[in-house]
């Protein structure tokens, strides 16, 4: 063991260690109020003043992060700050930023880049670096450690180099931050030493791989396993409902089997950060190696496929009712990507609306979570969500179930609208006024 390892396992240890987020989002708050709440102190560094002001305020602006364990991480150390500087005060840089796809569908690594470079005059002896954004394999290496040498730091001595993948679930109440096993490699054996003694002290179970690259796959393989598999259940679903057969019975009644078999249901597309992106992270850069991957690329095909088809049993149910959808009012229930949650990342609701809306529709929604169509890089609706009341469904010509919250009253709306085109499966019994998609 080099002195400069153990003298930085024993700062974790001892939880003299500053913890530093950057980027302040559905990954890096939660892993914040975990550190703070075990008494590490945690800087907080974001791009987004806003953001800044309000946790410095003790505001949360996550639906399901309570504004109360802001304010408490607040009254007991934590900071927030959009000046990069102050990185020279961290012992750990845990890099939790967007890695979306730009319009070619290719991974647009450059908020990983641009967080790298602002922090680069900042990096010193002593200091363990994190990534956390889901990549392709490689980026770590390719991307970080040039930045940090380039400094003259020796990385596996000075400083300490590891990625270890978010495993988030925004709404899933069976699991939190702490509870979630966090997968970890280190650029070297010394760098996943410090990293385990980083993440040990918040994370209940540490999962070292041998290399960053290795912890890199893993993340993509969990969400390529997604993917594909709701791909499959998605194409089934055509074919189930071509035949009369409602897929979400089969589904449930295959689950009963207790091995071999995990169910996947179907829906509007797919939604969220992860899983309609990063499966095309990995088809990138095995085109470097001449690969071609096919099941990947064919499932993204069905599942983009789906707000189109969804539009589609949309169309066909108006026009059974002798309406075009062309001048129709329509009501889309639920924008968040999943059901109980306020995040609008990649949803297939919005996708839906923009298609009806192009298609001369007027488009409305409701969202209990979302009660104003928010800022989005892509996506622009000048919305507020709709009261779901007997009287308000009454004015609309049909309502897309896209997300299925909790709070909605499915036997309301299933009583007072005139068309209900579901997409999650709430309405299983036989009813003239639904059409499944």
């Amino acid at each position: 063991m080099s002195g400069g390892k153990e003298a930085v396992i024993r700062r974790f240890k001892t939880k003299e260690a500053v913890i530093g987020i950057v980027g302040l989002g559905y990954v890096g708050l939660p892993l914040m109020l975990r550190y703070n709440s075990i008494g590490f102190r945690v800087l907080g560094i974001d791009i987004d003043q806003g953001k800044v002001d309000k946790l410095n305020s003790g505001v949360s602006y996550i639906e399901h992060l309570a504004s109360e364990r802001v304010a408490a991480a607040r009254e007991s150390g934590f900071e927030a700050t959009a000046d990069f500087a102050r990185a020279a005060e961290c012992d750990a840089l845990i890099l939790c930023v967007p890695t979306p796809l730009n319009k070619y569908r290719e991974p647009d690594l450059s908020f990983v880049v641009n967080t790298v470079e602002a922090l680069q005059p900042h990096f010193r002896p002593g200091q363990i670096v994190s990534l956390e954004s889901t990549t392709y394999p490689g980026t770590t290496e390719e991307e970080l450690l040039p930045r940090i040498t380039a400094q003259g730091l020796k990385v596996g001595e000075d400083v300490f180099l590891v990625y270890s993948p978010e495993r988030e679930d925004p709404g899933n109440l069976d699991f939190q931050t702490s509870t979630i096993p966090k997968v970890l490699g280190g650029h070297t054996p010394a760098c996943r030493d410090v990293g385990v003694a980083l993440y040990e002290q918040a994370i209940d179970q540490v999962v070292p791989v041998s290399s960053t690259k290795v912890a890199e796959m893993t993340k993509l393989l969990e969400n390529i396993h997604r993917a594909v598999n709701i791909g499959l259940v998605n194409e089934m679903k055509v074919v189930a409902d071509r035949m009369g057969i409602d897929i979400f019975e089969v589904v449930d009644a295959a689950a009963t089997k207790p091995f071999g078999f995990t169910p996947y249901y179907p829906g509007p597309g797919l939604g969220g950060h992860c899983i309609p992106i990063d499966p095309f992270y990995l088809t990138w850069k095995a085109r470097e190696y001449g690969l071609h991957t096919r099941f990947i690329e064919l499932s993204g095909e069905v599942n983009q496929a789906m707000p189109e088809y969804v539009v589609g049993k949309l169309m066909d149910a108006l026009n059974d009712h002798g309406k075009a959808l062309k001048g129709s009012k329509v009501l889309v229930l639920g924008i968040a990507y999943k059901k109980n949650v306020d995040d609008m990342r990649e949803s297939p609701s919005v996708e839906i609306m923009e298609l009806i809306q192009d298609k001369g529709c007027q488009v409305a929604y409701s969202d209990p979570h979302v009660p104003t169509f928010p800022k989005m890089r892509e996506h622009r609706f000048e919305l507020d969500s709709v009261p779901l009341t007997p009287d308000t469904l009454a004015t609309f010509d049909a309502v897309v179930l896209t997300t299925d919250h909790d709070r909605f009253d499915y036997e309301m709306i299933r009583e007072n609208a005139a068309i209900i085109v579901d997409t999650r499966g709430k309405y299983r019994a036989q009813d003239p006024k639904v059409v499944k998609a």
